[in-house]
């Protein structure tokens, strides 16, 4: 298998990671078959074992691969997975969510922020913002999702707002009261309460051990799926990438929907956040959803919503009345964080920490 790797461009790890990954989703590598062994790979590509060593410990985070002993990398990743199957439908333990880091972002740090953004900002925060959001804000947004999640996206798609729940009302308004949605079992209390205050029909799918349980799926009358593939909450359940990919699959029929939460996913262990379900579709049908509650302090009240291109029009046509609801102040703070790198300094910060306390747990 010949991969083409140009030692000019971003991390070579993540050039062969990424046509490894695409070789297993077309099935060049079909499912119980091994990958190249890491010396034989790396005498290929002419880079060093250590470099082929995180591709693939990459795709064992993302559910692609597992490494075996005396075996090397198998795939575990099967594109036919879900719907048909009934597998799934036994009973599993789901740990529920524990979180013990400390993720509190330096008040240190906000505090000198919000001086300089009083002294160099002036009678500038004293301007109503444009309706979805600072230009500045979502232009930081933009250029933090293409270096980090790997979602390359125009400045018009993004809407800032005053949290999850103020964007999944919006969602609701724009996509329409008259669909079904469905949502995971259990999910994040809220999301169900908002869902029942806009009086929507909503279905409650199980969620197993690797995500949504398949047969649920298939049998819904849902055509919006509400999801949060990273960590759903409280069942601390991870969506593994035959399952995200079935997610996918399942919206690509009937003019569907996607939902895409994806709080917290900042803190993933990995050297790479699991891929979100937003950039692996090419129907642009995912709307995808975070917010800066964990990852700097839930005062904050600061979320953000990404649209599809083809909803951007549409949004701005039935709900670009309606004003942003985060001070223009707290916005310009939240971008001077994102650009200055405190925010991502701080992120990493949390990681190195969370490594540390796993591998002392071992």
């Amino acid at each position: 298998m010949k991969y083409i790797i140009d030692k000019e461009k971003r991390p070579v790890y993540l050039q062969i990671y990424k046509q490894i990954r695409d070789d297993i989703i077309s099935e060049i590598y079909p499912f119980n078959t091994k990958l190249p062994s890491k010396r034989g790979l790396a005498e290929e590509t002419g880079v060093s074992t250590i470099t082929i060593e995180h591709a693939y410990a990459l795709l064992c985070d993302e559910g692609y691969v597992e490494a075996r002993e005396r075996s090397g990398y198998v795939v575990i990743f099967r594109k036919s997975d879900g719907f048909a199957s009934s597998i799934e439908h036994h009973t599993e333990h789901i740990t529920r969510y524990n979180e013990n880091t400390n993720t509190q972002f330096p008040i240190s740090v906000i505090s000198k922020t919000m001086r300089r953004v009083l002294s160099e900002r002036g009678e500038l925060l004293l301007e109503k913002s444009h309706n979805c959001g600072c230009y500045e804000l979502r232009q930081a947004i933009c250029h933090y999702l293409a270096r980090n999640r790997g979602i390359q996206v125009d400045v018009e798609q993004i809407v800032i707002g005053s949290g999850s729940e103020y964007l999944y009302g919006l969602i609701v308004e724009l996509l329409g009261r008259n669909r079904i949605y469905a949502i995971e079992s259990p999910s994040y209390k809220k999301i169900e309460q908002v869902y029942k205050a806009a009086e929507i029909a909503y279905d409650s799918l199980p969620l197993k051990s690797s995500g949504i349980d398949s047969k649920a799926l298939s049998e819904t009358k849902a055509d919006i799926l509400h999801t949060t593939p990273y960590r759903s909450y409280p069942s601390g359940v991870t969506a593994t990438a035959s399952k995200r990919h079935e997610y996918i699959r399942w919206s690509e029929q009937n003019n569907r929907y996607i939902i895409e939460d994806d709080f917290e996913s900042e803190f993933a262990v990995s050297t790479k956040p699991t891929e979100t379900l937003f950039a692996l579709s090419e129907k642009d049908n995912v709307i995808y959803l975070n917010t800066f509650s964990k990852t700097i302090s839930p005062s904050l009240r600061i979320g953000y919503m990404v649209l599809p291109k083809h909803l951007v029009e549409v949004f701005h046509n039935k709900l670009g009345f309606y004003s942003c609801t985060v001070p223009t102040f707290m916005q310009y703070v939240l971008t001077e964080l994102i650009n200055n790198g405190d925010f991502e300094r701080h992120i990493n910060r949390v990681r190195r920490n969370k490594r540390k306390e796993l591998a002392s747990e071992k």
